[in-house]
């Protein structure tokens, strides 16, 4: 049972992290293209290009490292034994 366990927290954390990444990723770009959106359409692309790297970067390195942590720790608690 310890090794399943060990798989199933490893696969949930694993897969919530990148699933984190990828929203969080998301949201912090759109987030930070919020700045370019008073700017003339040639400065809005180039604006969104310029800060479209860092945003992802941000976002998902937060997101990776949450989810995971949040994954394993959910899936710690619905894989635990029952003490009597």
């Amino acid at each position: 049972m310890i090794k399943n366990r060990t798989l199933i927290c490893s696969f949930v954390a694993i897969s919530s992290g990148i699933f984190g990444g990828y929203i969080s990723g998301q949201i912090t770009l759109m987030m930070h293209s919020q700045k370019c959106q008073n700017q003339p359409w040639a400065l809005n692309q180039l604006c969104n290009t310029w800060v479209a790297p860092g945003a992802i970067w941000q976002g998902s390195t937060t997101g990776l490292w949450m989810g995971t942590i949040l994954g394993a720790f959910v899936a710690g608690l619905a894989t635990r034994q029952n003490s009597q």
